[in-house]
């Protein structure tokens, strides 16, 4: 099922992401998925997440679908050239993997392996276009597909609490013009900053999911600030976070603050992306306290 079947019915879609692990077992991750995300639409799967290796996306959402769950498959340009990214896509398709969340990835130097070389042979909007032209029956060197071509729900990200507004939503209409069909941004403390964002990101007709991550402690949130673009939890939540350390050590006051930025965001958005970040447990609950 295509999420952007979906979005066509006006559902709000919830999403939610997981990581695959360092190793080849993967029956902790598939009893967790059945058990917190059978409320969720669909599951993002990472893929090698800040540069550190693990097991593939495309294994473990072949692994998700055949429990039943519909899986997104996160692509990034980082590991692979232009010829490995498209044979992926076409062993997506044959899965009938069916999503798509298409991103250039962060550097190896971030990672677990640093002395890794990067390819970046393409990037998200080019990577995009790639799909869009696979769709049509033609790979990136003109050649034709045998058969019928593949279909897809293609998803990018963008980041709404950019410092730079106008570069975002520049990033984002030439996502557009490669033939993205919906976004998820990146992580959101700060609604009145997604709020001002989408009033002009509407103009491009493409359903944007709320990203949003569970803040599990003070550190956690200050770590996010320092190291991640794109993001800045507020004093205000610090704060929060600070005031009972066994509320927030047991993650009420994480989702308390999560449940929150979903209800202010929803009217806004077309649905919302979870980083739950290993505490999937707490999903349930979130989307009972975010009325979802």
């Amino acid at each position: 099922m295509k999420i952007t079947e979906l979005f066509e019915r006006g559902e709000f879609v919830v999403s939610a992401e997981v990581g695959p692990p360092k190793g080849c077992h993967i029956e902790h991750l598939l009893e967790e998925a059945k058990t917190y995300l059978k409320d969720v639409t669909a599951v993002n799967v990472t893929d090698n997440q800040s540069s550190v290796m693990r097991l593939g996306s495309l294994a473990t959402c072949k692994a998700l679908k055949d429990e039943g769950l519909t899986p997104i498959f996160q692509l990034t340009c980082r590991d692979r050239n232009r010829i490995a990214l498209q044979s992926d896509l076409l062993s997506a398709a044959m899965f009938g993997i069916e999503n798509l969340l298409l991103l250039t990835g962060d550097h190896t130097k971030m990672g677990d392996h640093p002395q890794a070389k990067p390819v970046f042979d393409l990037d998200s909007v080019s990577l995009i276009h790639t799909v869009k032209m696979l769709e049509e029956g033609k790979d990136l060197g003109g050649n034709d597909l045998v058969g019928e071509p593949p279909k897809f729900a293609k998803g990018a990200v963008v980041s709404p609490c950019s410092d730079s507004l106008d570069a975002q939503l520049a990033k984002m209409e030439r996502k557009v013009a490669a033939g993205v069909d919906y976004f998820q941004t990146q992580a959101v403390f700060e609604p009145e900053k997604f709020i001002k964002f989408m009033e002009k990101a509407k103009q491009f007709g493409k359903p944007v999911q709320l990203g949003v991550v569970i803040p599990k402690s003070v550190g956690m949130a200050r770590f996010m600030n320092n190291n991640v673009a794109g993001i800045h939890v507020p004093d205000e939540m610090l704060e929060e976070l600070k005031k009972d350390k066994e509320k927030t050590k047991a993650g009420i006051t994480g989702v308390e603050i999560t449940a929150r930025i979903i209800k202010e965001c929803r009217p806004y958005c077309q649905g919302v992306h979870i980083m739950a970040l290993g505490w999937e447990s707490k999903i349930p609950g979130l989307l009972k306290l975010a009325e979802i």
